[in-house]
């Protein structure tokens, strides 16, 4: 007799919006489809894996790979082309900070293990439990790279708000009129 499809229908159903959210983050949008379709092929092979409740961590892991293997085969492509390849970086969550140019110059100033356990936490909304499964590493060690990223952020925002601030001062001084 053959196995049900009905759970998986639902994790799919349920999970396929987020695991699309956190490729586009990460890949050109012409790509998000895609590769969409290959995690979920990738789950359904490997369903009795995942524990109960940790479905979308589990998916987020294995769209890592699927990323990774993205940009793998992008680079080949490139390199047997002679052009350069799409930089590699973790979420190109850049396009949700360009509206606050300090936030995207500190976004791009900080190191893409930052970036991503931020985008997991912070874009993603993962609890840190969740975010462990996704990454492969243990509950503590996300909360200590959370802690470390979010420091990191702050001292390049602090930065790009230091580089910001004379412009500004310099722009007061030039609308005050002379005495």
């Amino acid at each position: 007799m053959p196995e049900p499809v009905e759970p998986f229908v639902a994790v799919y159903s349920e999970h396929l919006p987020a695991v699309s959210r956190y490729l586009a983050r990460r890949v050109a949008r012409d790509d998000v489809d895609d590769l969409a379709a290959d995690v979920f092929a990738i789950a359904w092979r490997k369903r009795e894996q995942v524990a109960p409740g940790e479905e979308l961590p589990w998916l987020y892991r294995i769209a890592a790979y699927q990323v990774a293997n993205h940009r793998r085969r992008l680079a080949a492509r490139a390199s047997v082309l002679g052009l350069l390849a799409a930089p590699d970086s973790a979420p190109s969550a850049e396009s949700l900070v360009t509206a606050d140019a300090e936030l995207a110059r500190a976004w791009a100033a900080i190191g893409p293990r930052d970036r991503e356990v931020l985008a997991l936490v912070v874009l993603d909304d993962l609890p840190v439990s969740q975010a462990a499964v996704a990454l492969g590493t243990s509950a503590n060690a996300v909360s200590i790279r959370l802690h470390r990223a979010k420091k990191a952020l702050a001292a390049a925002l602090s930065a790009a708000h230091a580089e910001s601030a004379p412009d500004s001062a310099e722009g007061e001084r030039s609308t005050q009129p002379a005495t």
